[in-house]
């Protein structure tokens, strides 16, 4: 299992309210939301974390 480093995000009401409707929609929990944001991000700019080889 990938290991998560926890940090504190400040982040604008409104745009946290659009984010957790949006999380709500696709039946995911906010965090689960930003982190499928962060990285729908970065595959869109191909810098998405390559899996390490066992």
């Amino acid at each position: 299992m990938t290991k998560k480093k926890a940090f504190a995000l400040r982040i604008n009401e409104d745009m946290m309210k659009a984010i957790e409707k949006w999380a709500s929609d696709e039946f995911r929990s906010t965090n689960g939301q930003i982190e499928w944001m962060l990285m729908q991000a970065l595959k869109e700019v191909k810098r998405d974390p390559k899996k390490k080889e066992d």
